[in-house]
């Protein structure tokens, strides 16, 4: 199926990088949040990254101007009734991520296809709240989204080969690379990397290194884009506490724990750059 325009269903961080890929591509996008507040800061973060493009000079103005014109905000469901595909950011909470892909159930066209971009949660589970369980599928990117280049395409049980094959198609069309995962707990990169950041905590709790130098580590000698503290604070602490829980249950495997240390810290409410102070501190 060709995808002529997509919906995006979250303005954090995540879905605004998202609706700001798909825009720069030529898509057409609906973005959509609970308010008016949530929607602009989605645009404006859009537009932050498209204005750092132009003052490296890999833009001109115009051309952003015109990629903004593809970003349509919005706080109710009107615009979704024509969109092909819809990429679902919402909070990684799987009974809020059902109650909306039910709401979407009722207002899509049936050629709709829902795409989550979950980070652990079962697909299966999500699609099983809808009418159409063949049109559901994940669609993980990676924070950041405008930087990061792969996506997992995660089918469900009852997905379909068609299904799959858009979904890595639009991933193509939006210059990432796509890879066909299987639907596990965490999926692919995340049940690698959630026990690497478990350890980076480990080390930091031990006085191995400093948060700093942990992060300095990883870059310079593992080659990272970033090292785990810097990443853990932008996707939020308690996210990926959330994640560790549910592997941790899933799976039944003490390496997936969450350290105590994570655990404190969340219960204190350092959740990041969201809260001002997390492994770092921002103003």
């Amino acid at each position: 199926m060709f995808v002529y325009k997509v919906g995006v269903l979250g303005a954090g961080t995540m879905g605004a990088e998202i609706a700001q890929i798909c825009a720069w591509s030529g898509l057409p996008v609906v973005l959509k949040d609970l308010n008016q507040e949530l929607v602009e800061k989605g645009v404006a973060r859009a537009r932050s990254i498209f204005q750092g493009r132009v003052d490296k000079g890999k833009m001109s103005v115009e051309q952003m101007e015109q990629a903004m014109s593809n970003i349509t905000p919005v706080t109710t469901y009107d615009e979704f009734k024509d969109v092909d595909v819809v990429i679902e950011v919402v909070k990684e909470d799987m009974a809020v991520k059902k109650a909306v892909l039910k709401e979407l159930d009722a207002i899509c066209q049936p050629s709709c296809i829902f795409a989550s971009n979950t980070s652990a949660l079962s697909i299966s589970e999500m699609a099983a709240a809808t009418s159409r369980p063949s049109k559901v599928v994940g669609m993980h990117f990676f924070f950041p989204a405008h930087v990061m280049k792969l996506v997992e395409v995660i089918p469900g049980l009852d997905t379909s080969e068609d299904t799959v094959q858009t979904i890595v198609e639009l991933s193509e069309r939006l210059r990432k690379i796509p890879i066909k995962v299987k639907e596990i707990p965490a999926f692919l990169v995340n049940r690698i990397l959630i026990p690497q950041l478990n350890e980076a905590i480990a080390c930091l709790d031990e006085n191995v290194a400093s948060a700093r130098d942990i992060d300095i580590a990883m870059q310079a000698g593992a080659g990272m884009p970033m090292g785990p503290f810097t990443l853990a604070d932008n996707l939020g602490l308690d996210v990926c506490l959330a994640v560790m829980e549910y592997m941790y249950k899933e799976y039944a495997d003490a390496k997936y724990a969450p350290h105590p240390l994570l655990k404190k810290m969340v219960r204190a409410g350092r959740l990041g750059v969201k809260s001002g102070k997390g492994f770092y501190e921002y103003s």
